[in-house]
């Protein structure tokens, strides 16, 4: 792994183990400094867009005016020079009269070549030259009649922005160039200060959402607090399950955790009936051996003292079976075929003085949802039965569905009636008593079959003896 993967793998590992609050809180300082911080700037520079759009409105009627009150003794020469006219263009309005106001217009004459040959002007722009770049005369004079506008410094270091329409006069070769100009220092700075006011009233904006939306997390964060307390109380045995009023988003957990609770409660009762039938396979042999050593020979002193060694023994493991119960079980996978191919391996070694052979078909990749020896305990027993009563032949099948697992095992013996099957799968019975065993295996089978929710069943073989199958669905 290269060290830009090694880095990126640590970063993705570092953001795995950031709590839920924090990532939410994280994503909202971004998402919410984008969004509040973007806004004030875009909305700061629709402002001054807006400020521009009003100042070049004003520009164009003074134009339009301007045009408007020419004669056509006004302009005169046809070489393109204008001359100082009598006229006081304006002369209503105070903006034109002061010297340097900020507010100007002229009316420029051009030459052949579209040089300024000269003009008149507002009182206001007094001696200064006439704020109007080569450019948008240029872009004037192509399109006369439409406005054009550019940023000019103006006089006493103003920043002006000019207007200029050209229009075409009687007698003349050349046409007049109208330019007004306003300076633009006041709406610029007006809008600065609408941005920085805009941008501080949004960042306080963005803390108070900000502390708001933490103390929204928090509060909806409170169901999974909830949550870890009441799993603390059943683990320390307060209570049996979760019970409460939990929010929908929630609720599906909850209905898991308690599935899960009685999973566990499934598993140590199970432990409790693997701990009775020990119990149950024990008693009797170290009774008869208690009772049968009451003699005083050497033989009959080391028998009894083995005999109680061994419930000694059983009694401790007992108690420890039922601390157990009070623990905590966890579930496990289990796969299926490598467990029932070593199992036909042994059983095919034990029975090969008598010639039956154990064969295992069917879905190499089947999963168990429980603990190994369960289901080596629950196979086993059956798998062991059908070599016990096999002529010559066991058949294992495995079937794995999305429904369901289902394992069947037969044999060609001489199989069983209806009635000694429902006697079969009863603690403790034993159909022949010639053959060494307890009774327990098939009862064994059925509770643990039943542990995990599955199901087990005898019936005929295709193969002409007994067929055990097993089942257990998949939800």
């Amino acid at each position: 792994m290269s060290e830009a993967e090694t880095r990126n793998r640590s970063l993705i590992d570092r953001w795995s183990s950031v709590s839920l609050a924090r990532r939410v809180m994280i994503a909202a300082a971004i998402w919410g400094f984008v969004v509040l911080i973007g806004g004030a700037l875009a909305l700061s520079a629709l402002y001054r867009a807006q400020t521009l759009s009003l100042i070049e409105d004003d520009l164009e009627q003074t134009l339009v005016t301007l045009s408007r009150e020419l004669t056509r003794e006004d302009a005169f020469l046809a070489d393109g020079r204008v001359t100082d006219t009598d006229r006081n263009f304006f002369s209503n309005d105070a903006r034109f009269q002061t010297q340097y106001s900020g507010h100007y217009w002229a009316v420029v004459g051009l030459t052949p070549e579209r040089q300024i040959a000269g003009d008149f002007r507002s009182r206001s722009l007094w001696d200064e030259a006439v704020p109007v770049t080569q450019d948008l005369i240029e872009r004037a004079v192509e399109l006369p009649g439409v406005t054009q506008y550019t940023n000019y410094p103006g006089p006493v270091e103003q920043v002006s922005r000019v207007a200029a329409m050209a229009v075409i006069v009687e007698n003349r070769t050349t046409p007049l160039v109208l330019v007004a100009a306003a300076d633009r220092t006041p709406n610029d700075e007006a809008a600065t200060r609408f941005r920085n006011m805009l941008l501080g009233t949004m960042i306080a904006l963005f803390g108070g959402v900000f502390a708001a939306m933490m103390i929204a997390v928090r509060y909806s964060l409170q169901p999974l607090r909830k949550l870890e307390t009441d799993v603390a109380k059943v683990r320390e045995g307060e209570t049996v399950k979760l019970a409460g009023d939990y929010p929908e988003e929630v609720r599906p957990l909850t209905e898991e955790l308690n599935k899960l609770i009685e999973h566990n409660r499934d598993v140590v009762e199970r432990a409790r009936t693997h701990v009775g039938n020990l119990a149950h396979a024990l008693k009797t042999p170290l009774a008869v051996l208690r009772n049968e050593a009451k003699g005083r020979s050497q033989l009959d002193d080391v028998v009894r003292r083995q005999a109680e060694a061994m419930q000694i023994n059983v009694e401790h493991y007992l108690k420890r079976a039922r601390a157990a119960a009070r623990a905590e079980a966890i579930g496990a996978r289990t796969d299926v075929r490598p467990v029932l191919d070593g199992l036909s391996r042994m059983l095919n070694r034990l029975f090969d003085a008598r010639g039956i052979e154990v064969t295992v078909e069917g879905a190499p990749a089947a999963i168990f949802r429980g603990e190994q020896q369960d289901f080596e305990e629950m196979a086993g027993n059956l798998m062991e039965n059908a070599c016990k009563w096999a002529a010559s032949e066991v058949l294992v099948t495995l079937n794995d569905s999305p429904q369901e697992l289902v394992i069947t095992v037969e044999d060609d013996g001489p199989g069983l009636t209806r009635e000694q099957r429902a006697g079969a799968m009863k603690r403790g019975v034993r159909l022949d008593e010639t053959t060494p065993g307890t009774g327990l295996g098939l009862s064994i089978v059925t509770e643990l079959a039943e542990l995990h929710k599955g199901s087990f069943e005898l019936g005929d073989a295709a193969l002409g003896g007994l067929k055990a199958t097993l089942r257990f669905p998949r939800r």
